[in-house]
């Protein structure tokens, strides 16, 4: 009799769980804020900087050469030395690329007087953004400094740069606003051009770090958090490496 009460009570409080939290969680899974909250907090903790692995090894940023906002040909050997961001992004775009080049003119006033740091920005539409195009668009966002690098060049070479090389996806998309479709990430190089990243709860590199939210903003309407300020954090570490 009592084993009988028991599973009944047993029951009946799991049945109270599932209506109290199962839809709270089923709300986070679908805010991607459970991912969100995984791919900070270990990182926030320890501060430690990973690699990412492909196959098992360091994944080192894959050679490029491209001219510049000034028609100077740059390559990925200039950078060595360097603690460096990249991105992928249009003068013409109408979406999230005026966030993205924002939060990089705050990144690049922030470490303005280090001589070890740089930006590297490619153009997905290299066939409009000529070195002039380009110098507006400086112009435009303000961005100071020879440590910036604005790059246009062969349509092919950046795309394959983009999704073979550092798999931030970047595609022709006519249906979009602006025609063009980019994922908005950075990613982070050190000194010696490998890809770097702090650490989830896993202790997983998180890999890239969301560009399309601004620090002051805090998060975005699907409620991911920006991630300028942690990169400012990861890119302060790599350059005391």
């Amino acid at each position: 009799m009592n084993k009988r009460y028991t599973y009944i009570w047993v029951s009946l409080i799991v049945l109270i769980f599932g209506i109290l939290v199962i839809p709270s969680i089923v709300d986070r899974v679908s805010r991607d804020t459970i991912v969100d909250k995984d791919r900070h907090n270990v990182g926030n903790k320890t501060g430690e900087l990973g690699y990412i692995l492909l196959d098992g090894k360091k994944r080192k940023v894959p050679s490029f050469e491209f001219i510049n906002q000034d028609s100077i040909l740059i390559s990925d050997k200039d950078y060595l030395g360097k603690v460096y961001v990249v991105d992928f992004f249009f003068t013409r775009c109408p979406s999230i690329c005026p966030v993205m080049t924002t939060n990089l003119v705050d990144i690049q006033k922030k470490f303005k007087n280090n001589k070890d740091f740089g930006i590297a920005s490619f153009s997905i539409t290299p066939d409009f953004d000529t070195p002039q195009v380009l110098r507006e668009y400086v112009k435009k966002y303000k961005i100071q400094g020879s440590n910036w690098n604005l790059f246009t060049g062969d349509k092919e070479g950046v795309y394959d740069l983009a999704n073979a090389g550092f798999n931030i996806f970047a595609a022709e998309m006519p249906e979009v606003p602006g025609g063009f479709e980019h994922s908005g990430l950075f990613a982070l190089v050190d000194k010696e051009g490998y890809l770097r990243s702090r650490k989830d709860e896993f202790g997983n590199p998180i890999v890239y770090y969301r560009g399309a939210i601004l620090e002051k903003d805090g998060e975005n309407d699907h409620g991911e958090t920006e991630e300028i300020g942690i990169l400012k954090a990861d890119i302060q570490k790599l350059l005391k490496e």
